[in-house]
């Protein structure tokens, strides 16, 4: 069965919580079996009474059910507290398992996974495992545990009259085989569109910015709407079989009460078994009903559970294309920077095996010196965002080597690589924490982010805000204006006081006044560090030791910002191209600019405040 299957990757998560986990299970059979002997108390009660017993016996009766109800009370907590608390911790576990193995998957595995559909997994689906692991466990005991006592003493009472109680019931494993694999199936399909429906939701938060720029509101919601109506679907497939499995369950015990009643009645009025004996059997019919019952409510849990660990398995079986060597090495000691190089590198990101990859780079190969800066320009599209990704391997590539000092990056653990490694990427994210926190992430003291701040020209800007570095920021830092987050992330690879610094036009969105202040700092900054920096701008690499010009993914020039003006080829072109449009954007007054100069203060480090801003 594929419930099972599924819920076999769950028994290393029992083996800590071994001891509650059977010390629990022991005690819902002891409650199972405390609960069996009400009934015959019962009987013994009522033919005390029918046989006119003093009343000591009545009362002995009496205190012996309440004695029994209160011991029954007290296992059924016990058992819940200890399989329940089993299952939170498993719960625990596996999602922390999962969150640790999401951080080790590379790039390539969360640009073919839907957010939504991992939120989805690590929500609904981790506690539909959890309602497998622990109470349809208990349950399932239970009902074995009650239904085997409520056996033994039906037979006490009359062994013929039980064969014909429990004969209806003989098609109940048929019933929940079909059942079962249904709901399997349909659960699954469940699951899998409510990932659809999260991401659709995630994204819409996420980009409500666009979504309200573009009035698309109304088309969202009626999006939402039919996303919503195809989940109700869904759920009412599944809510089907439940509709049918319940009362299957409960025609057959039915039919069973059918038969106590008519023969149970006859025997009674021949004096075969006593009245309280009739009442005790009804009694214990009903407790064995009870457990058939709750056996189709176990089955969908089982059911839901290894649907949802199929997917968690599916994340957990996911592999990075990105791994440690076998036999790592180490990179040699250095005081500073490090020497890069490229030997013929070719790239393409990960396609389908009937596909045909794009390559993104060929042929690459350079140079650079410990301590030297490499400037990489291109048009967008040239693979500048590519080469940056392959030095911290966030890719591999598909031909050729890059070494750091002369040690291939692919001999080097990650841990060790990426320790010497900072990197700024194109898109800014900030955490939803103090600014701070943000810059210090993971390395720096305070004095390091202090100026780290500085030379990012970020110090006024932390300085304005409410509470200095304290401030908390928004969600991926939506209080600040494009250009502060983007000297944040600046700041932030800084304070590690990496050996290489890697810099994905790190500085778009900033004005080129700014841009020259930083790139000064820069200089002082990343004295004796190695630097890429890949820009649009050709002023952000004038400076750079070497400077690659990149075309369709292909090196077509290389040299110093000197060397390659004096060649009058690509680099040349683009250097020309830029100063002829900042000449025209100096000389052509924008009107709507002038008009609402006075409406947008800029500040000091020369960005347009937003109104969620400065």
């Amino acid at each position: 069965m594929p419930a099972v299957s599924s819920l076999r990757r769950l028994v290393p998560y029992y083996r800590p919580y071994r001891k509650p986990l059977v010390v629990g299970l022991v005690v819902v059979v002891l409650s199972a079996a405390a609960g069996a002997l009400v009934p015959w108390l019962i009987r013994d009660a009522i033919d005390a009474l029918t046989n006119g017993a003093p009343p000591s016996t009545v009362r002995r009766d009496a205190l012996l059910l309440v004695g029994a109800a209160l011991l029954t009370g007290s296992l059924r907590f016990a058992m819940r507290e200890l399989v329940n608390g089993v299952s939170r911790r498993i719960e625990t576990d596996l999602r922390d398992d999962l969150f640790g193995h999401l951080t080790t998957l590379d790039p390539a595995y969360y640009g073919r996974t839907r957010t939504g559909d991992l939120m989805a997994r690590l929500t609904n689906d981790l506690n539909a495992v959890r309602m497998a692991a622990g109470p349809a466990v208990m349950y399932l005991v239970n009902t074995i545990a009650g239904g085997l006592a409520a056996l033994f003493f039906m037979l006490r009472i009359d062994a013929r009259l039980t064969g014909l109680a429990v004969l209806p019931m003989v098609v109940l494993p048929l019933l929940m085989l079909r059942l079962g694999r249904q709901i399997h199936q349909r659960f699954e399909a469940v699951q899998e569109h409510f990932g659809t429906l999260t991401t659709q939701v995630q994204e819409n938060v996420s980009g409500t910015r666009v979504v309200r720029a573009y009035r698309q509101e109304r088309a969202e919601a009626v999006r939402f709407v039919t996303l919503g109506e195809e989940y109700l679907r869904r759920n009412m497939h599944l809510v089907r079989l439940y509709g049918l499995m319940n009362p299957a369950f409960g025609l057959l015990a039915g039919l069973g009460a059918v038969v106590v009643l008519g023969m149970g009645g006859v025997l009674v009025l021949r004096g075969s078994i006593s009245v309280g004996a009739f009442v005790a059997f009804g009694f214990y019919l009903a407790m064995l009903t009870w457990p058939l019952i709750a056996l189709g409510w176990v089955t969908n849990l089982f059911q839901r559970g290894a649907a949802s660990m199929a997917r968690l398995a599916a994340v957990l079986d996911a592999r990075p294309a990105v791994s440690d060597p076998e036999r790592p090495r180490r990179l040699p000691p250095a005081a500073g920077g490090r020497s890069i190089e490229f030997r013929d590198v070719a790239f393409h990101y990960p396609t389908a095996p009937d596909e045909v990859p794009r390559w993104v780079l060929r042929g690459v190969s350079f140079t650079l010196p410990a301590g030297g800066t490499l400037g990489v320009v291109g048009a967008t599209g040239s693979g500048k965002t590519a080469l940056l990704d392959l030095v911290p391997r966030l890719h591999d590539p598909q031909e050729g080597a890059i070494l750091l000092d002369g040690v291939p990056i692919r001999d080097v653990t990650l841990d060790e690589l990426r320790r010497e490694v900072a990197m700024v990427p194109q898109e800014s994210l900030l955490f939803s924490d103090t600014i701070g926190s943000n810059l210090a992430y993971g390395t720096a003291d305070g004095e390091t982010v202090e100026w780290a701040a500085r030379v990012a020209q970020l110090e006024e800007t932390v300085q304005r805000l409410p509470e200095g570095y304290a401030t908390m920021l928004g969600e991926r830092g939506i209080n600040l204006s494009g250009g502060q987050k983007q000297r944040a992330s600046l700041a932030r690879a800084l304070a590690r006081r990496p050996a290489v610094v890697l810099l994905d036009d790190a500085l778009s969105a900033v004005d080129t006044h700014t841009e020259a202040a930083i790139l000064h700092g820069l200089r002082d900054a990343l004295g004796g560090r190695t630097a890429i920096i890949a820009s649009h701008r050709v002023t952000a690499v004038r400076d750079a030791t070497l400077i690659v010009v990149l075309e369709a993914g292909r090196v077509v020039e290389q040299g110093t910002h000197d060397e390659l003006v004096a060649r009058g080829g690509r680099y040349w072109t683009l250097l020309r191209r830029q100063q002829l449009e900042e000449s025209i954007e100096e000389e052509t007054p924008d009107p709507a600019a002038a008009d609402t100069l006075e409406a947008t203060p800029i500040g000091p480090d020369g960005d347009a405040r937003h109104s969620t801003g400065d």
